[in-house]
Formats: structure tokens, C-alpha cells, sequence
């Protein structure tokens, strides 16, 4: 199969932060088992228990991406009975959905991170790697117009770099987010875990900025693949991640990743907490879908 364009969407994370959450208010007894249990993406905030991996199909679509690989864990069955049995090819509302499994390796208890995931998807479809491939987590909902100024852009490699007063989140979970520092032209420099706060205004950009990666990401294949297959290990984490392959090829071909300026909210859902609230911005801006 060949495919010039397709959306990987990582949703193969144990959700450790969603189940060791103890704030419970306004959720029902179901929403607390799927909290526990399931995929973040899986967690049903919409219409009829319908999850947030909906919206987030709903919103790629309308963007005009209809090839899609899932990212799972290796008990996917949740994600099967809802999108497809078929682990290729099957049709949901005119997307093609397809899956790869991401597995735990020998010796670990969660899976190895976004970048062992996005190897999973390579490992599966070879043909990624000649294709222009869209990544994002699974439990945040980005936005149609975000998706379309990644297909839109005429560089092969980009992010959205969201202005981090634009996010409705708390200044807690905030100032945990790495920062992105750009050149003058808007291209990646570094991702910067934390920065301490007295440090944070020397990342601004030309507009004054402080900007933040929310993972939603364009790629070549063919140019990101080794950096994917060779990431190493984050040493603090423990795992291998999407920002460190991204640095690493940026280290050998600079102005070689644009960070694309862009303003709003992305709904996401961490914490338990998280979920009423979800449900509530879907209920005034996602009253119809299909």
C-alpha cells in the first residue's frame, strides 16, 4: 500500500497520571472505571459515551486527512470493536483506520515512549517511510485548523507552536510544558524541559512569545526514520521520545524543522479531573459530528 499522506495517532500509553488521579467530582462511576482502565482516547466525554478519539477523527477528516494508523497497546480490543476488527483498512465514516501494536518490551512495565511508538508504526507500514506522516498523542483534541496549517505548510518537517497564554490549563501544569526557542525565521532551535521561571522570557519569540509543543507534528519519512530507529533513551524518563529524535536531526540539518505559530486551546485530558471538563467544551462547541 502506498499512501502520500497519513495521520499516526499515539494511543498506546498506560495513562499512568490519568489513573493515579483521586479528584472525582461530577463523574459517575463508569467514567472513573474508563479512567482506570481504558486509553485516554477511549474515555467516552461525548454524545451517546462516544470517546474523544472520535472528535479527534472527526477534526483530521474535516482537514483532509483520511488515512489513519492507531498506535495501541497490545489489549486493543476497545479500539477494534469501535473502529474496525481488521487490523488494516477498516472504513469508519470514509477514514481508513489501521493499527500497530506497540509492545512492552522484556523487562519493562510501560510501553518505551512516543518514538518506540512511532517505530511500531514504521516497523508495520514500510511505506511511511516515503510518505509525508502526521503525528499526535491521542488524548488531546487538536483543533481542524491546526491540522491544516501542518498540510498547508511547504516544509517537510513541522510543528504546531502553540502560544502558551492561548492554554486554558493551570499555571501548574503550564509551567511543566517545554518550551520551544526558534531562529528569527521560526525554525527549532531546542525544546527546553522546564525552564525555570527567572529563564523563561529568553525563549520568546519575534512576537513576544513564550510558545509550547502540544506533539502534533508533520514529518518526512524518509528524513525522520533514523533518527526514530536510532533515539536513545531519555535518561530522566526512561524512555524513548518524539523531542529527542526531532533535536537529533535538527543537530545535523539545521533549519530543517519549522515551528508554526498558532493560538487556541487544545481540550486534553491527564487527570480525572479533566474529564467533566471535557465533556462540557464538546457540549458547546461539538454539538453535531457525522
Amino acid at each position: 500500500m502506498s499512501v502520500s499522506e497519513t495521520l499516526v495517532i499515539l494511543a498506546g500509553g498506560l495513562s499512568s497520571r490519568m489513573k493515579k488521579s483521586t479528584q472525582q467530582d461530577g463523574l459517575s462511576e463508569k467514567d472513573v472505571q474508563q479512567a482506570n482502565a481504558d486509553s485516554k482516547g477511549m474515555i467516552g466525554v461525548g454524545k451517546g459515551g462516544r470517546p474523544l478519539l472520535d472528535y479527534l477523527l472527526f477534526n483530521a477528516q474535516k482537514a483532509g486527512l483520511s488515512n489513519v494508523i492507531i498506535v495501541t497497546g497490545e489489549n486493543n480490543e476497545a479500539i477494534k470493536n469501535l473502529y474496525g476488527k481488521k487490523d488494516q483498512d477498516n472504513d469508519f465514516n470514509g477514514i481508513n483506520i489501521s493499527y500497530a501494536v506497540q509492545y512492552i518490551p522484556d523487562g519493562r512495565e510501560k510501553p518505551f515512549g512516543t518514538a518506540d511508538a512511532l517505530l511500531h508504526a514504521f516497523n508495520a507500514y514500510p511505506y511511511l517511510k516515503s510518505s509525508t506522516i502526521y503525528v499526535c498523542n491521542s488524548d488531546n483534541l487538536y483543533s481542524m485548523e491546526s491540522i491544516v496549517k501542518l498540510r498547508e505548510s511547504r516544509v517537510p518537517n513541522a510543528l504546531i507552536n502553540y502560544d502558551r497564554d492561548s492554554l486554558k490549563f493551570s499555571s501548574e501544569r503550564i509551567s511543566a510544558f517545554a518550551v520551544t526557542q526558534v531562529d528569527s525565521e521560526n525554525y527549532l532551535v531546542n525544546i527546553v524541559e522546564k525552564p525555570p521561571i527567572d529563564d523563561v522570557d529568553q525563549y520568546r519569540d519575534s512576537d513576544n512569545k513564550i510558545r509550547v509543543s502540544m506533539n502534533i507534528f508533520k514529518f518526512d519519512g524518509e528524513m525522520i526514520y533514523p533518527y526514530i530507529l536510532n533515539c536513545p533513551i531519555n535518561p530522566v524518563r526512561n524512555e524513548k521520545e518524539l523531542p529527542t529524535a526531532i533535536l537529533n536531526m535538527v543537530k545535523k540539518h539545521s533549519k530543517s524543522f519549522l515551528c508554526i505559530p498558532h493560538s487556541e486551546h487544545v481540550p486534553d485530558l491527564t487527570e480525572k479531573k479533566d474529564i467533566k471538563i471535557f465533556r462540557e467544551y464538546l457540549e458547546v462547541n461539538y454539538p453535531e459530528m457525522w
